[in-house]
């Protein structure tokens, strides 16, 4: 973990998360930025929301002196946040890795993802950019995630499974092993992944099946 300051953009439910898991790597949180106008000079667990993301004041500070990180889980909010960044301020996100996450020394892990608390990605397994995996969730070895994928809290990524960039996997979801879930697909909380799901499909049950148009 990043031992400069970080500002943390979104004050909500996740970036709660994220100023726990730099609290507990030892890592100061400057302050939140949050484009909620509602939130701005409220203070979130002893850290102020100082303003937007349209706030020179606090984004000049970004790269020399803070870090950044985006805690947010709309996946449109936070690509334009990274290519903001990038292109107006020349960084990237840091990684949100909590202490008591396990993470493999063999894993390949990217820029701006939140691990949190007892989540377990295992040798091999690729973690692509800004994903999102929650509480207790494991990623067996040689799986893939690319960017901007989502797991949530409890699931199961069997082995050498491959989950395509946008992809939202809900809570307690277990995926077999081998299994391709596509580019944008949404797998409902709870769900059984036994064959591989088409890119921008929504499934769901056990085993999990299409549902919708």
């Amino acid at each position: 973990m990043e031992s400069r300051s970080v500002i943390i953009i979104g004050a909500g439910g996740l970036g709660k998360a994220a100023l726990d898991i730099f609290n507990e790597s030892g890592v100061v949180t400057y302050c939140f930025l949050d484009d909620n106008n509602d939130l701005v000079n409220q203070e979130i667990e002893g850290v102020s929301v100082l303003g937007t993301t349209e706030d020179e004041t606090f984004m000049k500070y970004l790269g020399d002196e803070c870090n950044v990180f985006i805690a947010s889980d709309e996946s449109s909010y936070k690509r334009s946040m990274v290519e903001m960044l990038k292109e107006q301020w020349k960084v990237m996100p840091i990684n949100a890795i909590h202490p008591k996450a396990t993470v493999s020394n063999l894993a390949v892990i990217g820029y701006g993802n939140l691990i949190n608390t007892g989540a377990v990605i295992n040798a091999a397994a690729t973690i692509g950019n800004h994903c999102s995996i929650h509480s207790l969730a494991l990623v067996d070895f040689e799986s893939e995630l690319g960017d901007y994928v989502q797991i949530g809290a409890g699931t199961v990524v069997g082995s050498k499974v491959k989950i395509e960039d946008g992809a939202f996997i809900g809570s307690g979801v277990t995926i077999v092993s081998g299994v391709t879930i596509g580019k944008g697909t949404r797998v409902g909380a709870g769900s059984v992944v036994v064959e591989s799901v088409k890119e921008g499909t929504t499934v769901f049950g056990n085993p999990a099946v299409k549902i919708g148009k």
